[in-house]
């Protein structure tokens, strides 16, 4: 009987060790890896995919990446300096969404160009990118490397606008050329409107008048309309 109650206990010891361990061991999804590329942090799409759960994979995050985000940050460019700032923020946002792991790997003291070191880890390990960098694209097609691009994704979803149609849009900055403000509408597509240069930090009604679109990314070109 003290033999069986020692079996017993035994079994019930060995039961209660392999659930403590299976509780505290680092999970393994068992997905590919995705290495993001500072260009897809910059944009800032990447968070909202992510919580969506529509990711199928492990998202990777070099060292040399946020490096390269860092100078970025420190630099002179105030447009660039504001936009590496909100990429870095968002790495922590990033590794708090619950629908998709997200791990920094430190790839050393960045001996390579950042690219090359994005070219080679995602060969290396039969993985992915996900850039906006229409360069990088290239060179990993070249490469037999696959990509994942925010613009094409947007482009697949996105809502047919039409020129002629009307929207409210806020103008947050200058255009390239002289007299143009520019907006963006909720997918990050740029608008350009004509003679808003001087509407910063309002909105305003704005009609379409032409649609520029490649794999780089989507352009509108808009005017003001007369109740403005």
């Amino acid at each position: 009987m003290e033999l069986f109650i020692l079996i017993v206990s035994l079994v019930i010891l060995a039961e209660t060790t392999a659930l403590t361990f299976k509780k505290v061991k680092p999970i393994s999804s068992g997905r590919r890896k995705i290495y993001v590329d500072s260009s897809a942090l910059i944009d800032g799409r990447i968070l909202n995919i992510a919580k969506s759960g529509f990711l199928d994979g492990d998202l990777i995050i070099l060292k040399s990446v946020l490096r390269e985000l860092q100078l970025l940050a420190d630099g002179k460019d105030q447009l660039k300096r504001n936009r590496a700032r909100a990429g870095l923020n968002l790495v922590s946002e990033l590794e708090r969404v619950v629908e998709v792991n997200t791990e920094i790997y430190d790839d050393g003291e960045g001996r390579k160009k950042v690219d090359e070191e994005l070219l080679k880890y995602a060969k290396d390990s039969h993985s992915a990118i996900l850039t906006m960098d229409y360069n990088l694209i290239k060179v990993a097609e070249a490469e037999k490397i696959t990509t994942l691009n925010i613009n094409d994704l947007a482009l697949a979803v996105r809502t047919e606008y039409l020129p002629g149609e009307k929207i409210r849009l806020k103008i947050t900055e200058k255009g390239s050329n002289r007299g143009q403000g520019v907006g963006h509408l909720n997918d990050g597509t740029m608008v350009v409107v004509d003679r808003a240069s001087n509407k910063i930090g309002r909105e305003i009604t704005v009609e379409f008048v032409k649609f520029f679109e490649n794999s780089a990314g989507k352009m509108i070109f808009a005017k003001m309309t007369r109740n403005n």
